[in-house]
């Protein structure tokens, strides 16, 4: 059970980092900073590769918010 909890934690919090970096990687490519702090507005276009970035960085999150509430209901 301990291994599931530091799992949870490893996709969690490398799903945030994930995440930061493919922002990050758009931010660089288009230099287009308002863009990432005006999130609501759907005017960011990633490329192929940050979008497969993004996607399995919110897949990962996912996936470890799942395993958390999988590890309160057995406890």
């Amino acid at each position: 059970m301990v291994y599931l909890g530091i799992l949870e934690q490893l996709l969690f919090w490398g799903g945030v980092i994930l995440f930061l970096v493919s922002l990050g990687l758009y931010g660089l490519r288009t230099r287009d900073y308002r863009s990432l702090l005006m999130f609501w507005q759907p005017s960011i276009a990633f490329n192929a590769s940050e979008n497969r970035i993004n996607r399995i960085a919110l897949l990962m999150m996912i996936v470890a918010v799942v395993l958390k509430a999988y590890l309160f209901y057995i406890s």
